[in-house]
């Protein structure tokens, strides 16, 4: 389990839904505030808005009843009449004026639709009624109703009673009334008359009660400046709550505070004394937030599975690419270089896996590289070797004939002779395989020429200019004796005059060239072609197993070449340049060497 937790695609896997469900769970938090911040906002703002327009009608009823209470008091003729029947005692004259002031508050009820009734009751107890039915039942105690005392103790202004169940004065009414009175004055000398009381159907006033209502379970009261319910929009067996300690306007303000359980509303009337009160309950407010919380709900349950299938995904994607790669390592690991690893992943990956196959092809080539290095160095061995006939035995008698000589004073021949010697005994030497230094071949270089200048009398010279720094790189053995060679037998020998022989080093970009050239006859063209056909040839046959037959023609050229490549690599070696009549120039190329090394 433990080792499984640490596989590369576990924790990918793991981390990846880690990052989404973090990243989820912060912008649903953020989401489901901010929605609910914007609908509390909305709805607050739609409260606002209802119970304005709300006071809006209520104010324009009232104006309207107060109207027509004033077009009643301000009806001169009708309160001429009643003073005059109060004064005349003729029964008849009685009775016209009574009808007469019927008339006049029919007309007066008759120019509104909401109005039930209309009554009328002078100081001495005389009352006038318009009702639709029950016309001038009275209840002959009202005198002493609460309705009654409140128009008497009023100043003349509007009283608004409120809301009853049936009538006030007439006990045979038993509808829903909304009423309301004020004072009859006398418009001559402004005395009090009487009261006037009206009573209207509450329909209108519930209607425009009902427009603050957010929700079915919304309520709307109206109370008087002592908390006294005047209206309400419940049904009578809901018990209203309690309203005193709730938030009240001061002045034509609108109250919106939204409490822990509920939402209030209230707003001040202008034509009364009133408030108006809308209370909506917390739960029907958050039932869009309910909505909007389960659809989040639903959307969180589906980004999950789409987070989880999608980290499913790219772990894969990330981990199959690296199993291949470190199944193809184990088999390096065992020493197999042949495998190759083909994946089509992300950028990095394919980039880390072509790195690999490139190693471990560049591993096979250098693997097979030494292989043939150590081949060919042993053959190069056999057969310098095989061109020595007991070559100790040669050397210790080439230094025995040196000394008698010496004895007899035959410098020349002397100095042939140990040249000779040291040639001898360098090209035998393989103890140290095949790798030798600049310095140790042109120390070899230099008995050669002495043998060839010797031979030819001075017709030949050899001149040498390399950097001291140069002098310790490393090189295969038999390098440039091979060069010499052929430069002197094929290029300077057949000149008619003295020919010379140049060794000098050169630097270019990352590789140290030695150059070796000579002022003879030089090369064809043809030949030259054919010298460097061979060269590319036998580098691209350096692992080929058929190439290592050819090493057995001899050191040449060709077999310098090829050990240079084998022990540097293909991009280095020889090159060959020669111009027939001038000369002929040979550039050795061997990788520059790290300093310090």
């Amino acid at each position: 389990m433990t080792r499984g937790l640490h596989s590369i695609r576990n924790r990918l896997f793991l981390l990846f839904i880690s990052c989404m469900l973090v990243l989820l769970l912060i912008v649903s938090v953020l989401y489901y505030q901010k929605t609910t911040e914007i609908i509390h906002s909305k709805i607050s703002v739609l409260a606002e808005k209802n119970i304005s327009q709300t006071v809006g009608l209520f104010d324009l009823l009232l104006q309207g009843y107060d109207s027509v209470t004033k077009s009643l008091n301000s009806n001169y003729e009708m309160l001429r009449l009643i003073e005059d029947r109060e004064a005349n005692k003729d029964p008849a004259v009685s009775v016209i004026n009574e009808r007469t002031i019927t008339n006049i508050m029919g007309a007066i009820y008759y120019s509104r639709d909401d109005i039930v009734g209309i009554h009328v009751i002078t100081n001495t107890g005389k009352n006038y009624n318009y009702e639709r039915r029950f016309a001038g039942v009275i209840d002959a105690n009202f005198t002493s109703s609460d309705w009654y005392q409140k128009l008497l103790n009023s100043s003349g202004e509007m009283v608004w009673l409120g809301l009853f169940h049936g009538s006030v004065i007439n006990r045979f009414q038993d509808e829903q009334l909304f009423v309301f009175g004020r004072k009859l004055y006398d418009l001559t000398d402004h005395r009090m008359i009487g009261v006037m009381l009206i009573e209207t159907n509450p329909a209108p006033i519930l209607a425009a009660l009902s427009n603050v209502t957010i929700s079915p379970n919304s309520r709307v009261y109206i109370v008087d400046r002592e908390d006294r319910l005047i209206v309400s929009s419940a049904s009578e067996q809901v018990k209203p709550p309690a309203l005193n300690g709730l938030p009240r306007p001061q002045t034509a303000q609108i109250i919106v505070d939204n409490q822990a359980n509920q939402l209030v509303v209230a707003a001040k009337a202008k034509m009364s004394d009133w408030t108006i009160i809308g209370l909506t309950p917390k739960e029907d407010i958050n039932a869009e937030v309910v909505k909007s919380r389960e659809y989040l709900y639903v959307v969180i349950v589906v980004l999950v599975i789409l987070s989880t299938a999608l980290a499913v995904l790219i772990s894969r994607n990330i981990s199959s690419p690296l199993k291949l790669l470190i199944r193809e390592m184990k088999q390096v690991e065992m020493g197999n270089f042949k495998g190759s690893v083909t994946v089509n992943s992300f950028e990095e990956i394919n980039s880390l896996v072509s790195s690999f196959n490139r190693m471990v092809k560049r591993m096979d080539e250098l693997i097979e590289r030494i292989t043939l290095a150590s081949i060919s160095e042993k053959n190069a061995e056999l057969q310098a070797l095989q061109s020595q006939v007991n070559p100790h035995f040669l050397y210790n008698t080439l230094d025995m004939i040196y000394w008698m000589l010496d004895e007899r004073e035959n410098d020349r021949l002397g100095r042939v002779i140990l040249a000779l010697s040291h040639m001898f005994r360098y090209s035998s030497d393989w103890e140290e395989a095949s790798k030798t230094t600049l310095r140790q071949e042109l120390d070899q270089m230099s008995h050669y020429m002495t043998i060839i200048e010797n031979r030819l009398q001075g017709r030949v010279s050899a001149e040498v200019s390399v950097y001291p720094e140069w002098l310790d790189v490393p090189l295969p053995k038999m390098t440039i004796q091979p060069i010499i060679e052929n430069a002197v037998k094929y290029g300077l020998e057949p000149l008619s005059h003295k020919g010379t022989l140049r060794v000098s080093t050169k630097v270019n970009e990352q590789e140290l060239w030695i150059v070796i050239e000579d002022n003879g006859i030089g090369m064809e063209e043809s030949v030259l072609n054919r010298l460097r056909e061979m060269l590319r040839e036998d580098t691209a046959s350096i692992h080929s197993p058929a190439s290592y037959r050819k090493l057995s023609r001899g050191i040449g050229l060709t077999n310098v070449h090829r050990r240079i490549a084998l022990m540097f690599g293909d991009s280095y070696g020889l090159s060959i340049h020669s111009t027939q009549g001038e000369g002929t120039k040979v550039v050795i190329a061997i990788p520059l060497p790290r300093k310090g090394s």
